[in-house]
């Protein structure tokens, strides 16, 4: 017959001590959180993308003629005034002509002589008749008053004069056409190439529109170019503007007159401006991921002092972050402390030492921070990045 436990002491002790262990180990433990207090501070909302600075004034200087441009002696860079010449161009010669061209030269110029003589022998054909028909009207004048002819033969007599004047200054016309048209049969025939005896070169010059600095010289070395070629273009560098493309999706959320701050430009401190116009029209771009997405272009003015960003140029690079809502008196929690719950959020507050789901009321977000409109007091301490062991009525030990 077995032994009443009274008398074995220590196997008591050791079932004690095994189901004191087994309670301690199923014991629900703390969960180890990190907490951050609920605050009152400044909030802004904002977008964030890369834009790139360009001229406002910019010109693009082309050939005016066709010839050979002469070497520019200017650098990209370098300040122009208004009115200066920076190059030239040399028209090119008229072309030699053969024998064949030559010979038709020669009868183009026989042939406008020809018609120039008949232009003239018809125009004195023509003031013969005129003078012929004002003679009769005048003959006619006393009859027709002395009622001896009739009112209608006088009327032709007058009208036959107007026709016979009109055709006398068409005649002159003529006469004129058929002469302009003799000297440019007779200056294509004199200044072919090879045939003209004068060494003085007309050189048409290039002059800059504006006051500013050369952005781009095309071709710096002398050489043959045609007309609107482009030669350089040049530009006022004190007059810079921003061009920043962002994802449509975020365009309609920008107005014309929000404040732009430009950060990590290259200056020590960050630069202001404010939107001037927003595109219309948006193009696809293909991101680094190789993602096509639909950006538009927003266009940017300097509202700082020209002195902080007259170091930048044409083409520099700018980070861009446009202001789309901003308090100094916000409620706010890390947005990483929030996750959803039927359909709102909700946080864990820290109450006596125990996690506490609280659903809270969301307002405006910038992706870091959020601000809470109801269901929070300033100072409460709420867990921040709550894990899966976190429940509503745990135990918690602050990190």
């Amino acid at each position: 017959m077995g032994l009443p436990l009274s008398k074995h002491p220590g196997v008591i002790v050791i079932s004690v001590m095994i189901v004191g262990l087994l309670v301690w180990g199923f014991w629900p433990q703390p969960v180890l959180v990190e907490a951050v207090s609920v605050s009152r501070a400044p909030l802004t909302v904002t977008i964030e993308e890369e834009g790139r600075t360009r001229v406002i004034e910019r010109y693009v200087i082309a050939a005016p003629v066709d010839g050979v441009a002469c070497r520019i002696q200017m650098n990209v860079g370098d300040s122009i005034e208004k009115g200066q010449t920076i190059l030239s161009i040399t028209p090119l010669e008229s072309r030699v002509l053969d024998p064949r061209s030559r010979a038709e030269a020669q009868a183009r110029v026989a042939a406008a002589k020809s018609a120039l003589e008949s232009a003239r022998d018809q125009a004195e054909s023509v003031q013969a008749a005129s003078v012929f028909y004002t003679s009769e009207v005048k003959r006619m004048r006393p009859l027709f008053e002395d009622g001896l002819i009739s009112k209608g033969a006088f009327d032709k007599a007058e009208m036959d004069v107007l026709a016979a004047n009109a055709k006398l200054r068409a005649s002159k016309h003529a006469v004129e056409v058929a002469s302009y048209e003799l000297q440019a049969a007779e200056t294509a025939l004199k200044y072919s190439a090879g045939t003209t005896k004068t060494n003085v070169q007309i050189r048409v010059p290039v002059v800059s529109p504006i006051s500013g600095k050369i952005l781009k010289i095309q071709r710096k070395c002398e050489g043959p170019v045609s007309t609107g070629e482009t030669l350089l273009e040049v530009g006022d560098t004190t007059t810079l503007e921003v061009e920043v493309d962002v994802l449509s999706a975020d365009a309609v959320k920008v107005k014309a007159g929000m404040k732009v701050l430009f950060e990590r430009w290259g200056g020590e401190k960050h630069l202001e401006g404010i939107v001037r116009l927003i595109e219309p029209v948006g193009f696809t771009k293909v991101s680094a991921l190789g993602v096509e997405e639909q950006r538009v272009l927003i266009i940017v003015d300097f509202t700082s002092p020209q002195k902080e960003w007259q170091r930048l140029g044409d083409g520099y690079r700018v980070e861009a972050r446009f202001v789309l809502w901003h308090d100094d008196n916000v409620l706010q929690v890390p947005s990483s402390s929030l996750f959803r719950y039927q359909d709102g959020f909700a946080l864990f507050v820290i109450e006596k030492k125990h996690a506490v789901r609280r659903i809270v009321k969301v307002g405006q977000r910038n992706g870091l921070i959020a601000q809470i409109l109801a269901g929070l007091k300033e100072n409460e301490m709420v867990i921040n990045h709550p894990s899966d062991d976190v429940e509503d009525g745990r135990k918690v030990v602050m990190r």
